[in-house]
C-alpha cells in the first residue's frame, strides 16, 4: 500500500514528474507556478534549472525530448505567451521522449496583469490539454500526460490555476517509473520545420486531433457521474469541486482532457439530461464548441468570464440550495506595499522628488505606481519598460523623455530586457534605463537567475556582470550606484537623463528579505529634535508612521535598518537605536 501525504498542488505536479520518469525540467519562476520547480529540485533523478525566460525553458525541454527522454517545462499563463513560438512549432514536429508543459492560469488576478485562458492558446496551437481538479489528480495527470505525449506524438499541456496550485490535498505516493530512453534517429522531415516539411506535418496534426477526439471518449480522465437527470453539468478542473458542493445531486460530466473535446461523450451526456449547464472559469472554451455542435446549453449568460468561481456563486446562478452565508467581516482595504527596507523605495523616492515618470516592468517595483511614490506610469509585460521608453522617444523626440526613465529589475532584465536594450542602442535611441539590482527574483519568492551566481540547485556558477553586459551591447554610459545613496543617485539620474544617448543606471542593494541576520541596524526618532515635518514619511515606509499625537515613530519590529529615513531627515532627529 502506497504512502499517503498532504501535498500542495504544485508539489504534486513535481511528484508526478518524478514518478513519471521525467529526466529534465526547465522553468522561469512565475506565480502561481513557481513551487513546481522548487519541489522538483528535491529529486536528484531530474535535472532541473531556472532558465532566463519561458521560451528558453520550453526549448530546453524540447531538446531533451528530441534526445529521447521525458522532459517538462513549467510557467504561468503570461509566461506561456513568451513560450508560444516554440510551442506552435513543436506541435507540428511532435516529440520523441514525452514532453509536458504545465501552465498555471490566474483567475482572479492574484498576481498577474491579465486573466488569459491557456485553453484558448492550446486550441490555436492544436495541443491537447489536461486539467486536474485536486492535488491527487495533479500528480496522476502528469503521468497520464507523458503517456499521451508519447502515444500521440505531441506535446501535452496541463492547465492549473491559482486555486489548484496553491491548495493542498491527499496524494498517494508511488515509485518512480523506469522509463528507458528512446533512441534518437535523424528525421529532418519530422523535426526541421521548413515550409515543405511543415505542410506535411500539419496533416499529421489534424489526424492526431481527430484521433484524440475519438479516443478521449474512453479515456479515464473523462468521467460521467449520473444522478438527477433533470440537471446536467459539464465542467473541469477546480470548478468541478464547486459544482459538487453547490449541486451535489446533479449529473456531472467531469472533463479531464479539455482539448480536444470528446464529442461523442458530450453528445451522449447532453442527450440524457433535461437541462445542461457548462461551468468553466474564464473563457467559454468548452461552451462555444458544444453549442457549435447544435447542443443547447446554459453557460456564460448566467456565469461571469471574470475571476474565480465558488460554490456560493454557482448556488446563486444555477438555482441550487440556497444556504445562508454569514456576511464577511468588513475589514480595512490593505493595498500591497513595498517591504520595509526595500531598496526600490529608495530609488523611487529620488525619482518622485525629481518628478520623473517611470515606464515600468513586472516585479515588486510595479508597486511604485501606488501612492505615495507614484512614479510608475506604465506596466505591460516582462521586458517592456525599455521598449516602451524607446517607442516614446521615437514618437515624440529626445526632449519628451528627459523626465522619463525605464525601470526594470535584474531578473526581468535577464528575462527579456536585454533584447530591448540592444534594440535601443541599435536604433540610436535616447533614454535612461534603471536596473533595480536586488540580486534575486523578488516577487516570486527569491529565486536565483543568471546574474546571481547560483543555480536552481543552489550550486555556484558564473554570474553575469550587468555592467559589462550593458557595455558589451553598446551602452557607453553605465553607472553603478548604491540604491540607498540618495545623494549620488539623484546626481546620477540628473546626469543620465540629460544625455542625448542611451544610459543605464544599475541601482544595487540586496532585497531586504534576503538578509536573515538578527543583527540589523534599528532606528528611532528623537522626539526632542524632530520637527514633525514629515519628510521621512514621503517614501511610504510601513515601519515609520505618525501616531495619534502627531509624533513620528518607528516600529522597531518592522524596521530593517536601511537608513532611507535618516538620509531624508534634515534635522538629524533619526538616530540608531
Amino acid at each position: 500500500m502506497s504512502e499517503k501525504v498532504i501535498m500542495l498542488g504544485n508539489e504534486a505536479f513535481a511528484r508526478g514528474a518524478y514518478e513519471a520518469g521525467c529526466k529534465v525540467s526547465a522553468a522561469y519562476p512565475g506565480t502561481p507556478s513557481t513551487e513546481i520547480s522548487e519541489n522538483i529540485v528535491r529529486y536528484e533523478e531530474i535535472y532541473s534549472e531556472w532558465s532566463p525566460n519561458e521560451k528558453v525553458a520550453l526549448e530546453v525541454a524540447i531538446g531533451a525530448s528530441l534526445s529521447g527522454v521525458r522532459a517538462m517545462a513549467s510557467m504561468k499563463h503570461v509566461g506561456f505567451n513568451v513560450a508560444s513560438d516554440p510551442l506552435f512549432t513543436v506541435s507540428y514536429s511532435g516529440v520523441n521522449g514525452g514532453l509536458v508543459v504545465i501552465v498555471a492560469d490566474d483567475p482572479g488576478l492574484y498576481s498577474s496583469q491579465n486573466e488569459q485562458d491557456t485553453r484558448a492558446v492550446a486550441r490555436a496551437a492544436k495541443v491537447p490539454v489536461l486539467e486536474p481538479s485536486d492535488s491527487s489528480e495533479a500528480k496522476e495527470f502528469v503521468k497520464i500526460a507523458f503517456e499521451i505525449s508519447e502515444k500521440y506524438d505531441t506535446p501535452v499541456i496541463i492547465r492549473s490555476t491559482t486555486r489548484l496550485s496553491h491548495s493542498r490535498g491527499m496524494v498517494s505516493l508511488d515509485d518512480r517509473m523506469n522509463i528507458e530512453d528512446k533512441p534518437y534517429a535523424r528525421d529532418a522531415a519530422k523535426y526541421v520545420m521548413m515550409p515543405a516539411n511543415a505542410k506535411v506535418r500539419h496533416l499529421a496534426v489534424e489526424k492526431r486531433e481527430l484521433a484524440l477526439m475519438v479516443d478521449g471518449c474512453s479515456l479515464p480522465v473523462n468521467r460521467v457521474e449520473y444522478d438527477d437527470l433533470s440537471i446536467g453539468v459539464i465542467t473541469s478542473g477546480i470548478p468541478y469541486q464547486y459544482v459538487k458542493e453547490a449541486l451535489p445531486n446533479a449529473s456531472v460530466l467531469k472533463l479531464g482532457i479539455v482539448n480536444p473535446l470528446p464529442r461523442k461523450l458530450i453528445e451522449e451526456f447532453a442527450s440524457r439530461v433535461e437541462r445542461l449547464y457548462i461551468v468553466e472559469e474564464l473563457d467559454p472554451i468548452i461552451e462555444e464548441q458544444v453549442r457549435s455542435w447544435g447542443i443547447k446549453a446554459v453557460g456564460k449568460e448566467i456565469l461571469t468570464v471574470q475571476g474565480e468561481y465558488s460554490a456560493n456563486l454557482l448556488r446563486k446562478a444555477l438555482g441550487g440550495e440556497d444556504l445562508t452565508i454569514e456576511q464577511a467581516a468588513q475589514v480595512p482595504n490593505r493595498p500591497p506595499i513595498l517591504c520595509p527596507g526595500c531598496p526600490h523605495r529608495s530609488v523611487f523616492s529620488v525619482l518622485n522628488k525629481l518628478k520623473i515618470h517611470g515606464a515600468g516592468d513586472i516585479g515588486c517595483y510595479t508597486l511604485g505606481a501606488l501612492a505615495p511614490l507614484g512614479v510608475i506610469d506604465t506596466t505591460i509585460c516582462m521586458g517592456a519598460s525599455i521598449s516602451t521608453l524607446h517607442g516614446m522617444e521615437k514618437a515624440k523626440g529626445k526632449d519628451y523623455i528627459k523626465n522619463w526613465v525605464a525601470v526594470i529589475g535584474d531578473s526581468t532584465f535577464m528575462h527579456t530586457g536585454i533584447n530591448s536594450l540592444i534594440n535601443m542602442v541599435y536604433n540610436k535611441g535616447t533614454g535612461t534605463v534603471i536596473i533595480l539590482d536586488n540580486s534575486t527574483t523578488g516577487m516570486t519568492g527569491h529565486q536565483d537567475h543568471a546574474a546571481t551566481g547560483k543555480t536552481l540547485k543552489g550550486e555556484p556558477t558564473y554570474a553575469v556582470d550587468l555592467k559589462e553586459l550593458c557595455e558589451a551591447v553598446g551602452v557607453k554610459n553605465v553607472y553603478v550606484v548604491n540604491s540607498f545613496d540618495t545623494i549620488q543617485l539623484e546626481k546620477t539620474v540628473k546626469e543620465a537623463t540629460a544625455l542625448d544617448e542611451a544610459a543605464v543606471i544599475i541601482a544595487q542593494a540586496p532585497c531586504a528579505l534576503l538578509d536573515k541576520s538578527p543583527a540589523k541596524k534599528k532606528y528611532r526618532v528623537n522626539s526632542k529634535v524632530c520637527k514633525r515635518c514629515g519628510m521621512c514619511l514621503k517614501p511610504g515606509c510601513p515601519a515609520i508612521t505618525r501616531n495619534e499625537k502627531g509624533d513620528i515613530v518607528i516600529n522597531d519590529t518592522m524596521c530593517n535598518g536601511c537608513g532611507l529615513c535618516v538620509s531624508l531627515c534634515r534635522f538629524g532627529s533619526i538616530e540608531e537605536a
